[in-house]
Protein backbone atom coordinates (compact mmCIF):
# COMPACT_ATOMS: atom_id res chain seq x y z
CA UNK A 1 0.00 0.00 0.00
CA UNK A 2 1.42 3.35 -0.97
CA UNK A 3 1.56 6.10 1.60
CA UNK A 4 1.06 9.77 0.78
CA UNK A 5 4.77 10.51 1.26
CA UNK A 6 5.74 7.70 -1.15
CA UNK A 7 3.33 9.08 -3.76
CA UNK A 8 4.82 12.57 -3.40
CA UNK A 9 8.37 11.18 -3.75
CA UNK A 10 7.33 9.19 -6.83
CA UNK A 11 5.68 12.25 -8.44
CA UNK A 12 8.80 14.35 -7.77
CA UNK A 13 11.03 11.60 -9.23
CA UNK A 14 8.96 11.47 -12.42
CA UNK A 15 8.71 15.26 -12.70
CA UNK A 16 12.46 15.74 -12.20
CA UNK A 17 13.24 13.22 -14.91
CA UNK A 18 10.74 14.79 -17.31
CA UNK A 19 11.99 18.35 -16.77
CA UNK A 20 15.70 17.57 -17.00
CA UNK A 21 17.40 19.52 -19.78
CA UNK A 22 18.22 17.17 -22.58
CA UNK A 23 21.06 17.63 -25.02
CA UNK A 24 20.28 18.07 -28.70
CA UNK A 25 19.61 14.60 -30.00
CA UNK A 26 20.68 13.13 -33.31
CA UNK A 27 17.08 13.13 -34.48
CA UNK A 28 17.00 16.92 -34.18
CA UNK A 29 20.04 17.18 -36.50
CA UNK A 30 18.75 14.77 -39.14
CA UNK A 31 17.96 15.92 -42.64
CA UNK A 32 16.02 14.22 -45.44
CA UNK A 33 19.09 12.28 -46.64
CA UNK A 34 19.64 10.85 -43.14
CA UNK A 35 16.00 9.77 -43.02
CA UNK A 36 16.25 8.19 -46.46
CA UNK A 37 19.36 6.27 -45.39
CA UNK A 38 17.61 5.11 -42.21
CA UNK A 39 14.58 3.99 -44.21
CA UNK A 40 16.80 1.83 -46.42
CA UNK A 41 19.04 0.28 -43.78
CA UNK A 42 16.21 -0.33 -41.31
CA UNK A 43 14.63 -2.61 -43.90
CA UNK A 44 17.90 -4.46 -44.61
CA UNK A 45 20.80 -3.94 -42.21
CA UNK A 46 23.05 -6.06 -44.43
CA UNK A 47 22.67 -3.90 -47.54
CA UNK A 48 26.08 -2.71 -48.81
CA UNK A 49 26.75 1.02 -48.46
CA UNK A 50 27.44 1.02 -52.21
CA UNK A 51 23.78 0.10 -52.84
CA UNK A 52 22.54 2.67 -50.32
CA UNK A 53 24.71 5.32 -52.01
CA UNK A 54 23.26 4.43 -55.41
CA UNK A 55 19.68 4.72 -54.12
CA UNK A 56 20.46 8.04 -52.44
CA UNK A 57 22.58 9.51 -55.22
CA UNK A 58 25.63 10.21 -53.03
CA UNK A 59 29.04 8.63 -52.44
CA UNK A 60 29.74 5.57 -50.25
CA UNK A 61 31.89 7.81 -48.07
CA UNK A 62 28.92 10.12 -47.44
CA UNK A 63 26.78 7.13 -46.43
CA UNK A 64 29.51 5.80 -44.15
CA UNK A 65 30.00 9.19 -42.46
CA UNK A 66 26.28 9.74 -41.94
CA UNK A 67 25.67 6.24 -40.59
CA UNK A 68 28.64 6.61 -38.21
CA UNK A 69 27.32 9.98 -37.02
CA UNK A 70 23.87 8.43 -36.42
CA UNK A 71 25.54 5.69 -34.34
CA UNK A 72 27.50 8.32 -32.39
CA UNK A 73 24.35 10.41 -31.83
CA UNK A 74 22.34 7.41 -30.63
CA UNK A 75 19.90 7.48 -33.56
CA UNK A 76 21.06 4.01 -34.59
CA UNK A 77 21.43 1.82 -31.53
CA UNK A 78 22.67 -1.39 -33.08
CA UNK A 79 22.62 -3.75 -35.97
CA UNK A 80 22.81 -7.48 -36.28
CA UNK A 81 20.85 -10.65 -36.49
CA UNK A 82 17.60 -11.43 -34.70
CA UNK A 83 17.41 -14.92 -33.20
CA UNK A 84 14.08 -16.73 -33.03
CA UNK A 85 13.81 -17.61 -29.31
CA UNK A 86 11.82 -20.78 -30.05
CA UNK A 87 14.64 -22.12 -32.23
CA UNK A 88 16.90 -22.17 -29.15
CA UNK A 89 14.37 -23.59 -26.70
CA UNK A 90 12.58 -20.52 -25.32
CA UNK A 91 8.95 -21.36 -26.09
CA UNK A 92 7.14 -18.94 -23.77
CA UNK A 93 7.16 -15.19 -24.38
CA UNK A 94 5.79 -13.33 -21.36
CA UNK A 95 5.07 -9.78 -20.34
CA UNK A 96 5.13 -9.12 -16.61
CA UNK A 97 3.67 -6.04 -14.97
CA UNK A 98 5.61 -5.14 -11.82
CA UNK A 99 4.36 -3.01 -8.97
CA UNK A 100 7.14 -1.46 -6.91
CA UNK A 101 7.01 -0.38 -3.30
CA UNK A 102 8.20 3.08 -4.47
CA UNK A 103 8.78 4.39 -7.97
CA UNK A 104 12.14 5.74 -6.82
CA UNK A 105 13.32 2.11 -6.50
CA UNK A 106 13.14 1.73 -10.29
CA UNK A 107 16.86 1.94 -10.98
CA UNK A 108 17.75 -0.59 -8.27
CA UNK A 109 15.11 -3.01 -9.58
CA UNK A 110 16.34 -2.56 -13.16
CA UNK A 111 19.89 -3.41 -12.04
CA UNK A 112 18.59 -6.65 -10.49
CA UNK A 113 16.45 -7.51 -13.52
CA UNK A 114 19.46 -6.96 -15.78
CA UNK A 115 21.11 -9.91 -14.00
CA UNK A 116 18.37 -12.25 -15.26
CA UNK A 117 19.34 -13.26 -18.82
CA UNK A 118 15.79 -14.21 -19.80
CA UNK A 119 14.57 -10.61 -19.22
CA UNK A 120 14.98 -8.94 -22.62
CA UNK A 121 13.11 -5.64 -22.10
CA UNK A 122 12.25 -3.38 -19.19
CA UNK A 123 10.11 -0.24 -19.22
CA UNK A 124 9.20 2.33 -16.55
CA UNK A 125 5.49 2.86 -17.16
CA UNK A 126 2.45 4.87 -16.20
CA UNK A 127 -0.84 3.24 -15.31
CA UNK A 128 -1.47 0.09 -13.31
CA UNK A 129 2.15 -1.09 -13.14
CA UNK A 130 5.32 0.73 -12.19
CA UNK A 131 7.23 -1.35 -14.72
CA UNK A 132 6.58 -3.74 -17.58
CA UNK A 133 9.14 -6.35 -18.56
CA UNK A 134 9.36 -8.87 -21.38
CA UNK A 135 11.01 -12.22 -20.82
CA UNK A 136 11.41 -15.59 -22.47
CA UNK A 137 11.15 -18.91 -20.66
CA UNK A 138 11.70 -22.46 -21.85
CA UNK A 139 8.29 -23.58 -20.56
CA UNK A 140 5.74 -22.78 -17.84
CA UNK A 141 7.82 -24.47 -15.15
CA UNK A 142 10.81 -22.28 -16.05
CA UNK A 143 8.50 -19.24 -16.12
CA UNK A 144 7.26 -20.02 -12.61
CA UNK A 145 10.87 -20.33 -11.43
CA UNK A 146 11.71 -16.94 -12.93
CA UNK A 147 8.66 -15.18 -11.49
CA UNK A 148 8.52 -16.77 -8.05
CA UNK A 149 12.19 -17.52 -7.52
CA UNK A 150 13.87 -14.49 -9.05
CA UNK A 151 11.63 -11.53 -9.88
CA UNK A 152 9.36 -11.57 -6.83
CA UNK A 153 12.46 -11.87 -4.61
CA UNK A 154 13.84 -8.53 -5.79
CA UNK A 155 13.73 -5.94 -3.02
CA UNK A 156 11.00 -3.39 -3.76
CA UNK A 157 8.84 -5.62 -6.01
CA UNK A 158 5.49 -5.89 -4.23
CA UNK A 159 3.36 -7.54 -6.94
CA UNK A 160 3.54 -9.07 -10.41
CA UNK A 161 0.99 -9.86 -13.07
CA UNK A 162 1.95 -12.24 -15.84
CA UNK A 163 0.63 -12.07 -19.40
CA UNK A 164 1.69 -14.91 -21.69
CA UNK A 165 1.92 -14.05 -25.38
CA UNK A 166 0.13 -16.69 -27.43
CA UNK A 167 1.31 -15.33 -30.80
CA UNK A 168 3.37 -12.41 -32.09
CA UNK A 169 1.25 -11.03 -34.91
CA UNK A 170 3.16 -7.86 -35.77
CA UNK A 171 6.87 -7.08 -35.38
CA UNK A 172 8.37 -4.23 -37.35
CA UNK A 173 10.60 -1.20 -37.12
CA UNK A 174 9.14 2.24 -36.55
CA UNK A 175 8.55 4.01 -39.90
CA UNK A 176 11.09 6.61 -40.99
CA UNK A 177 9.32 9.82 -41.95
CA UNK A 178 11.16 11.63 -44.76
Amino acid sequence: MLHLMDIIVEIRFIANNMNAKKPITGSERMDSLDRKILGIISQNARIPFRDVALQCGVSRAAIHQRVQRMFDDGVITGSGYHVNPRSIGYNTCTYVGLTLEKGSMYHQVVAELDQIPEVVESHFTTGRYTMMIKLYARDNSHLMELINGRIQEIKGVTATETLISLDESIKKEIPIIE
